[in-house]
């Protein structure tokens, strides 16, 4: 099937499946905030600034005006930054009620509303009519852009609680080397997506700070069981989190230099002060909100996860690094179960 598909966000993510759709034989439209990226990427078919040493499909078309993005298009893919969800989806929504459109939503973001503590698919939902658009499909999994940009293998989730959007979405993506599986729990793909990014800041600063593979290989699997806790608490399916969008996730994002969150914390664990770490990362450290909303929210449901309350206290109470794992270390003995 060739659908016409709008890609919301031309970050390293977004770009990256844009040129897989196109790849696809899709009519891709890649949508920007910025006009110097959009100008660059139809006449160099480089993103440079997000995709180093990448050239894109030369039928990959890149657009500043949103309204000429969406026109008519059987789906849209949101891959813009949490933060900018909202505003994205309302303005989409005001396009789509104008000219009487309907089509697929799918999401690539991966993280949680600060303050509101919704999941992403939710402000979809609440910013676009159901009048306006079809079901809502999230896709995450354990994937680096830079890694699909040449065609390594990747596996990742659709999930919908519509199986057809989920199969269409599917559909849409499979390639010989980008496998696409469909799963019904979009509460627990899109906790493990957005929670991991504490676990990869976790996992850099460990490094930083010269820890070895048994404190890395500690702090994934006990992060992910608060991962889980927090998910199941919302009624997510415990197997989600030993799946891709959990224990997969976790792996790619808290063991890869080419995670910014990893790298942030690897930076954090060296001792750079966390001002100085965002200002020259250059790209949004998704892990950072996440971090307080996750922290904010097990502490309104009484959900046990110290490591991120750790984590918390040393982004936005200036506690030690070092004084935090050891507090970690000598919690009060309990059984793992």
């Amino acid at each position: 099937m060739s659908e016409k598909i709008a890609v919301l966000g031309a970050g390293s993510w977004g770009s990256i499946l844009a040129n897989v759709l196109d790849e696809n034989g899709h009519d891709v439209r890649l949508w920007s905030y910025n006009p110097k990226q959009v100008e660059e990427l139809n006449t160099q078919h480089t993103n440079s600034h997000y995709i180093k040493n990448f050239t894109f499909s030369k039928s990959l078309v890149a657009y500043a005006d949103m309204a000429s993005a969406i026109d008519g298009v059987d789906a849209i893919l949101f891959v813009v930054p949490t933060k900018a969800v909202r505003s994205v989806a309302h303005e989409v929504a005001g396009i789509l009620t104008a000219k009487h459109l309907q089509p697929e939503l799918i999401h690539a973001s991966k993280g949680i509303e600060q303050k509101t503590y919704k999941r992403i698919s939710q402000i979809l939902e609440e910013e676009i009519p159901a009048a306006n658009r079809k079901a809502v499909t999230v896709l995450s999994g354990p994937s680096h852009a830079e890694d699909v940009a040449r065609h390594d293998i990747t596996l990742i989730t659709a999930a919908s609680a519509s199986p057809e959007a989920a199969k269409y979405t599917q559909k849409l993506f499979m390639t010989p080397y980008f496998r696409v599986y469909t799963n019904s729990d979009v509460i627990g793909v899109e906790i493990g997506a957005a929670l991991k990014n504490i676990i990869a800041l976790g996992a850099g600063a460990l490094h930083g700070l010269g820890y070895g593979d048994n404190a890395k290989a500690a702090l994934m699997t006990r992060g992910l069981a608060e991962i889980s806790r927090l998910g199941t608490s919302f009624g997510a399916d415990p197997m989600t989190f030993i799946g891709l969008s959990g224990v997969g996730d976790v792996i790619v994002t808290a063991t890869s230099t080419n995670s910014r969150n990893w790298r942030a914390g690897d930076e954090l664990g060296r001792g750079e002060k966390l001002d100085d770490v965002i200002s020259h990362m250059g790209m949004v450290i998704e892990g950072l909100a996440t971090t307080k909303a996750a922290y904010e929210l097990s502490q309104k449901r009484g959900v046990s996860m110290p490591i991120t309350e750790a984590i918390y206290q040393v982004l936005y109470e200036g506690k030690d690094i070092k004084t935090a794992i050891s507090d970690l270390m000598q919690r009060e003995g309990r059984s793992e179960f």
